[in-house]
């Protein structure tokens, strides 16, 4: 991933905030359900936020608490032993979920065709489906490639600041848009380069 320079910063974040939630008994499938509620808000921001700026601010923060909570139901269910598969499948079907709210709703704003929206959405999930795939073929669970889904919400995240701080668009779309033509395009390339190791490994 992309983004893997950021996990020593994120663990120092979300440790704390784990032992929080262990300690007052906190279900890492409510946090699960919190990621959820967050992606959702968040879509109906980005959805609105054409017609007020500062909903595409509040829709970068709520895509931040999504993936805050997104990371924290696992290091909650490690660190109390309620790792459970009932909560691993919890947690990849929100995902899902949350992604289609999250990506859906910026090109549905028409800050990019909705071709291209459509493209980006495909390949977000037929990533994710090959990352579970690899695990289903005895090959353990695979997140290798150069867009996975903590990396597409940080370029969401910078993407949404940037839109509110500069919203005109440059070379004819929006910050926000250019954010999802990168995303499309990039995780197809990830959906190739896992389908080759996949393959490979399958040899």
């Amino acid at each position: 991933m992309t983004f893997n320079t950021l996990r020593p910063f994120a663990s120092k974040v979300i440790e704390p905030l784990a032992e929080f939630f262990v300690r007052y008994e906190v279900s890492p499938n409510t946090v699960s359900i919190a990621s959820l509620i967050c992606a959702f808000f968040a879509g109906l921001s980005f959805y609105y936020s054409p017609a007020s700026r500062e909903f595409v601010l509040l829709a970068g923060f709520l895509v931040i608490f999504n993936s805050i909570f997104d990371a924290l139901d696992g290091v909650i269910a490690r660190k109390a032993n309620r790792a459970t598969p009932r909560g691993d499948f919890l947690d990849h079907v929100i995902d899902r979920y949350s992604d289609v709210f999250i990506i859906c709703s910026i090109f549905f704003a028409d800050y990019v065709p909705w071709q291209v929206g459509v493209v980006a959405i495909v390949g977000v999930q037929l990533t994710s489906y090959l990352g579970t795939q690899a695990q289903a073929l005895n090959l353990g669970r695979y997140y290798g490639g150069i867009m996975g889904r903590a990396d597409r919400l940080v370029v969401v995240i910078l993407a949404a600041f940037g839109n509110f701080a500069f919203s005109s668009p440059i070379a004819g779309f929006p910050i926000l848009g250019w954010a999802v033509i990168l995303i499309a395009v990039t995780s197809h390339i990830t959906a190739i380069q896992r389908i080759l190791y996949i393959w490979k490994k399958l040899d």
